[in-house]
């Protein structure tokens, strides 16, 4: 049996990827970046129930916030996909840095020291791996009827041809 053209267009399929990956993302957290990267370091492509562990042993400041942040990636994962949490991983982690707040500590003699302080930026993303990434989709979509409408004009004196505001000179 063969096709004609007309039917192997209509039946033409594309991949298109789905959404399988959601983020947090946590800025101007009080903490230098690289305290921050080097918990980051330790969780990148470990489980979601591995990572939790990991961060709640861990004996460094960055780990609570970091926590908080892969808690609300999970959170949004089973929002907006209704994925579990047995079944996400830590795809991506990425540590930027922040604005820095520059202070003024009075020293002796009349002097200042600088003090700075820094902060970053966390993004965490949260991958489903029981979620298929790509899916078949007809390439042109069923062509749907179109309704014509029909119009009944309205009769307005200001816009009718005779007489009205326009007639004014």
């Amino acid at each position: 049996m063969v096709k004609s053209s007309k039917e192997r267009l209509f039946n033409a399929q594309v991949i298109i990827k789905k959404k399988t990956e959601v983020y947090a993302l946590g800025r101007h957290i009080s903490l230098s970046a690289d305290k921050a990267r080097r918990v980051i370091d330790q969780i990148r492509g470990r489980s979601y129930e591995e990572t939790l562990m990991i961060l709640d042993l861990m004996p460094y400041r960055a780990c609570y916030p970091i926590f908080k942040l892969v808690y609300s990636a999970a959170a949004n994962a089973s929002y907006s996909m209704g994925s579990t949490e047995a079944n996400l991983i830590i795809s991506k982690a990425e540590v930027n840095e922040g604005t820095t707040a520059k202070k003024l500590k009075p020293r002796a003699r009349g002097r200042s020291y600088r003090i700075k302080r820094t902060s970053c930026h966390i993004t965490i993303f949260v991958k489903d791996i029981s979620l298929d990434e790509y899916e078949q989709v007809s390439k042109y979509p069923p062509v749907k009827k179109s309704r014509n409408k029909i119009r009944i004009p309205i009769s307005d004196p200001m816009y009718d041809d005779v007489g009205g505001v326009w007639d004014k000179k």
